[in-house]
């Protein structure tokens, strides 16, 4: 280690007085330009300039590899009243590791913390923060011009959900792959399964791989497991000029206790709520943001927007949204105060979202910002102005918990259950949603998909086809987590790969190429997309047929002249001659089958195209008399006649 290259100096800063006062008002959106580390030139030569909040600290200085990790050699400077710190080192450059020594206030105990703004860090399970210069060149100029098309919500979004480390593994014995090798293999995997964008579980950095990036304690810095910051840019660069956007999770939710994370940070409740019933989670034994601090406003609003700004994130899924909302989320009643109206809602909280949506959309109109929200909290996509929490779009979770319910029941059964398939339309409409089979669903014991449905092998395969069909001819945005587009057929263990082997398997090659036809149909059809989110994009034929557990409905076209008829038979029975009324005489092309033969079925069908006849059925002058293939889901494409 190489000593200091001179004493701290005092008279250099990036904060001026304007960012203290946003950053003390809660609207500071672009702390990292101003906190943290950064490489500056000065008269006396090339150094490190460290800024970092600790008000309740007595002394704060920074120890790494630039002065031998010894105290004493490089304190840092209160600025004013702000409760930052701030001070520049002489020969501290691009590489070093370094940590912050505060010394608090009360009581004088001395921690050692990673720096909750660092940009890059070390390799888990090392904790240190590292000096970093960005060098990154965007060649993504196209795809980002582009942008505001692809994540409109009148263009198909098809989401792939994944997780680095066990998407695919190497052979030679690593753990997994970097950021940079497996940008080609993913994109082209992705670009074959025809998905549009990719969503990548949290890579912030976190100390427990287990906890699959959503314990986080460097929020500013990519996981060191898979490279560098300039490696994750390098991949997502990768997937915008392969024309795939790049979600990305986050996590403001909570934050774990690990000693060198921010949880009492200089010996007080800095970024964490003072009061245990606010500040710390029983289900995830981890700290809760104080919405209510202003500072701690504008460190997660940096945050989100950081993420977005410097590395082209096309938007954030928000996690766990529902447990920043309530007060009593999974507490007991004496666990939890009430609000200063006497309610249970977080109104902190709630402001923190709202602020921090209308500023991501003032800023970025173009892209998505996305809640996991699983309760009936009114307008959470809905705008500000209108009284919303401000998000684009809403994971649907009853509807995603309904259906595979309803898949887990013996056919015969399901008849009585006919209502897990129909109540979601009761609601479909109140918000803008994303309908998600995610990671959640494939852990904890629940099995895989395939796991999760009725019957042996062959009826297994059958209704998870029919499951992907349900999914995509609903309205909603479509998100599937890595493995579910095969069939993989154990539960997901983030240690190890996906079972690709399983491709070799006819059954599983069939699930594939049935998720890519989907995608495909999806993607090309303004039918099936356009309208996912307004009510005139949807009208049932016959939700209410179940004595032979089968629905029909159309999806229409936003200038009304093109529909798909969608007919899903939930019974392992062929239904000849099924009568359903159409909106139109002529011919029905049958574009998708889930039966057809090429994806494992039986092969029953209608033999690519079906003739209306005047027999007037579901209130229509003409209908079609199909065939329905057990377990299945069929699309028929039918369009008005024009006139001249």
């Amino acid at each position: 280690m190489r000593p200091s290259g001179g004493s701290v100096r005092h008279d250099l800063t990036l904060l001026t007085s304007d960012d203290l006062d946003r950053f003390a008002s809660g609207f500071h959106y672009r702390l990292w330009e101003c906190l943290g580390s950064h490489v500056l030139d000065s008269a006396g030569g090339r150094g490190t300039l460290f800024a970092v909040w600790a008000p309740g600290a007595r002394a704060v200085e920074v120890i790494g590899d630039f002065n031998g990790w010894l105290p004493g050699r490089n304190p840092l400077e209160l600025r004013g009243s702000s409760g930052i710190w701030e001070g520049f080192v002489p020969g501290a450059r691009a590489g070093d590791l370094y940590k912050y020594r505060v010394v608090s206030a009360k009581g004088g105990k001395v921690r050692q913390k990673a720096d909750p703004m660092a940009r890059r860090s070390e390799v888990p399970p090392q904790t240190a923060s590292v000096v970093t210069e960005d060098r990154f060149r965007w060649s993504d100029e196209e795809w980002m011009a582009g942008r505001a098309r692809r994540n409109s919500l009148r263009s198909a979004i098809s989401i792939y959900e994944v997780h680095l480390g066990s998407w695919r593994t190497p052979l030679d014995g690593r753990r997994w792959f970097g950021y940079r090798e497996i940008a080609g293999p993913l994109a082209d995997y992705v670009t074959d399964a025809c998905f549009t964008h990719v969503e990548l579980l949290p890579v912030m950095e976190h100390p427990f791989y287990g906890s699959w990036g959503y314990q986080v304690t460097g929020y500013f810095t990519p996981t060191a497991r898979y490279g560098s910051p300039e490696d994750l840019k390098h991949l997502i660069d990768h997937l915008h000029r392969c024309g795939i956007g790049v979600i990305l999770d986050w996590v403001p939710s909570h934050f774990p206790t690990d000693p060198h994370g921010p949880g009492l940070f200089d010996g007080s409740h800095l970024y964490e709520h003072p009061d245990p019933m606010l500040g710390f989670h029983p289900d995830w034994n981890s700290y809760i943001f104080n919405y209510g601090r202003e500072e701690v406003r504008s460190f997660l609003g940096s945050n989100a927007l950081y993420w977005l700004e410097e590395y082209h994130a096309d938007g954030l899924r928000v996690d766990a949204v529902a447990s920043m909302l309530y007060r009593d989320y999974s507490r007991a009643e004496g666990e939890w105060t009430p609000n200063e109206l006497g309610g249970r809602e977080n109104l902190e909280a709630v402001e923190f979202l709202r602020r921090l949506n209308a500023e991501a959309h003032l800023r970025y109109p173009d892209v998505m910002m996305i809640a996991e929200e699983s309760t009936a909290w009114p307008m959470v996509s809905r705008p500000v102005e209108n009284g919303g929490l401000g998000f684009g779009l809403k994971w649907d979770m009853g509807w995603m918990h309904d259906i595979l319910e309803y898949l887990a029941k013996d056919p015969a059964q399901r008849r009585y259950h006919h209502s897990d398939l129909t109540f979601r339309q009761l609601y479909a409409f109140t918000e803008n949603f994303v309908l998600p089979f995610s990671h959640d669903e494939v852990v904890h014991g629940k099995g895989s998909l395939w796991t999760r449905m009725a019957g042996d092998g062959r009826k297994k395969m059958a209704n998870l086809r029919l499951l992907f069909g349900c999914m995509y001819a609903q309205p909603g945005k479509k998100l599937l987590f890595m493995g579910g587009e095969f069939g993989q057929r154990r539960e997901w263990d983030h240690e190890s790969t996906l079972d690709w082997q399983l491709l070799g398997d006819p059954a599983h090659e069939g699930i594939r190429r049935w998720l890519r036809d989907l995608n495909r149909l999806y993607r090309s059809e303004p039918a099936l997309h356009e309208l996912d989110c307004e009510s005139a994009g949807f009208e049932w034929v016959a939700p209410d047929d179940h004595l032979q557990s089968v629905i029909s409905f159309l999806r229409r076209s936003r200038d009304g002249r093109e529909a798909f008829l969608i007919v899903c038979n939930f019974s392992p029975v062929v239904r000849r001659d099924y009568r359903v009324g159409v909106p139109w005489e002529g011919a029905w092309r049958e574009r998708l089958n889930s039966d057809a033969a090429e994806y494992g079925g039986a092969g029953f069908g209608n033999l690519g195209r079906v003739e209306t006849d005047p027999h007037p059925f579901h209130g229509r002058a003409s209908s079609l008399s199909l065939t329905l293939p057990p377990l299945s889901a069929i699309f028929l494409q039918g369009q008005e006649a024009r006139v001249g």
